[in-house]
């Protein structure tokens, strides 16, 4: 249940926006925060929120997490105007990121058995699937006959519903030797995400040489640099940067980056483009969209088995030639392109997508100590999230939205730079499947066991 409404929560804001623009009077960087608001918290207190669940308890965390997403939800659909529209989607966020890594954690502490553990799993991934199959059309038809307002409404019978099944079905569990918080590092991370995405997303309306925007991202640099300098001496840092020394673990990071940058700008670009440029409502954009969420809840499953039986290569080449590929379509749209050619671009890009998810995961806790898999596979999750924040971010900023209220048929010809960036993100990811599985990333995993052993 909690991953279906944060799931859902996705692309059911995405096909919203156009409307929540409209009622609300925001400008396009105002809906761009919208997103990013919600999963730039969410990636900053991922990590935070693990360690937190291991030390006071999974189930009471969880259940915190799912109040707070339920209540924001709740605000969301009361908000007055845009700004206080991001801050309840910040509360929202808070709440999310207590309940997905939460609830693995659940998952893995109650079901002893290997087979067990692995069927509650594969239901829990079978939902991703489902809640972005159902998003598009969802949101479509709940903005189109209720509003806006009733794409967060549905979160609240759920979240209830999780939290009094939760208090009645889940076992409280503990880590019996919980990590030490980091709270420097946690600070510094909040400030380095929120500065770099802030300065991409105000650049354009701020003046990319002006005080401010510099300011931005002289503060993130420096973040980076703190951020790496204290982690590097703390005896349980939040983020691990020993880490990075592995090459498939910092390809998995770089993929997780791109892969959900060129998602987010996908969606964000997508539901403006059909309704603004095309005109659809936000129904039919919906299922237009449905093409690409179907491509990627079938692709998934054969993703997980090609990394079991091939490894991580040959599902990242095609991912990697799915992205680009979509991406070269697209480079070719404008205010009356055949909806069939779209239909090839977005079936493309949902293939590309779906392929690229298990090759992460199992990539980044390649050659992890089973004690240090945990963590690694956070940091991964982590990068997924910021990897939708800086897509949605530079999808505004290379179109030229960010700078205007509203977009017109043009927008469709300024959509072509992103989609280009779209198109060397999947040359990038084709790169990493040789780079990952390389006899250099054999040897530097080898590298950093002893470091990691300790």
């Amino acid at each position: 249940m909690s991953l279906f409404i944060v799931s859902l929560d996705a692309t059911v804001v995405n096909v919203a926006l156009p409307s929540i623009g409209r009622e609300l009077g925001s400008t396009i960087s105002g809906l761009q925060w919208t997103i990013d608001a919600y999963t730039l918290v969410l990636a900053s207190l991922l990590l935070l929120s693990g360690s937190t669940a291991d030390r006071i308890g999974r189930r009471t965390t969880f259940q915190v997490g799912l109040a707070l997403f339920t209540v924001g939800s709740l605000l969301c659909s009361l908000a007055p105007g845009v700004g206080w529209l991001v801050v309840f989607r910040m509360v929202q966020a808070v709440g999310g990121s207590m309940m997905n890594p939460v609830a693995m954690s659940i998952i893995t502490a109650t079901f002893d058995d290997p087979r067990q553990r692995a069927r509650a799993v594969g239901v829990w991934g079978a939902v991703v699937g489902v809640s972005m199959g159902l998003g598009p059309l969802v949101g479509g038809a709940l903005t189109d006959s209720v509003g806006w307002r009733a794409i967060f409404w549905i979160n609240v019978p759920v979240g209830i519903a999780a939290i009094v099944l939760t208090l009645l079905f889940v076992p409280e569990s503990r880590s019996p030797k919980p990590r030490r918080l980091d709270p420097l590092g946690q600070v510094l991370v909040i400030v380095l995400l929120a500065s770099l995405v802030g300065g991409l997303i105000e650049g354009p309306r701020l003046g990319w040489t002006s005080p401010a925007s510099l300011g931005l991202f002289a503060l993130a640099a420096v973040a980076l640099v703190v951020l790496v300098r204290v982690e590097r001496r703390r005896a349980e840092p939040l983020v691990d940067v020993r880490f990075f020394r592995s090459i498939p673990f910092s390809s998995a990071v770089v993929t997780a980056i791109v892969a959900f940058g060129a998602n987010g700008a996908f969606l964000f670009l997508s539901a403006l483009y059909l309704q603004e440029v095309r005109g659809m409502s936000p129904f039919e954009a919906g299922l237009w969209t449905l093409p690409a969420a179907v491509a990627t809840m079938l692709v998934s499953p054969l993703s997980g088995r090609l990394v079991g039986s091939m490894g991580v290569r040959v599902p990242l080449l095609l991912a990697g030639l799915g992205i680009a590929g979509a991406g070269a379509v697209l480079t070719t749209i404008g205010a009356a392109t055949p909806m069939p050619v779209l239909v090839v671009a977005f079936v493309l890009f949902g293939f590309g997508f779906g392929m690229v998810n298990a090759p992460i995961t199992n990539t980044a806790v390649s050659g992890m100590p089973r004690a240090q898999s945990g963590s690694a596979a956070a940091v991964a999750s982590t990068s997924r999230q910021t990897g939708v924040s800086l897509g949605v971010a530079l999808a505004g900023t290379v179109t030229g939205a960010s700078a205007v209220a509203s977009v017109g048929p043009s927008f469709a010809v300024a959509t072509h730079a992103m989609w280009w960036i779209v198109v060397g993100i999947g040359v990038a990811i084709v790169m990493v499947a040789f780079l990952s599985a390389s006899a250099a990333a054999d040897r530097s995993v080898a590298g950093i066991a002893p470091l990691l052993g300790d």
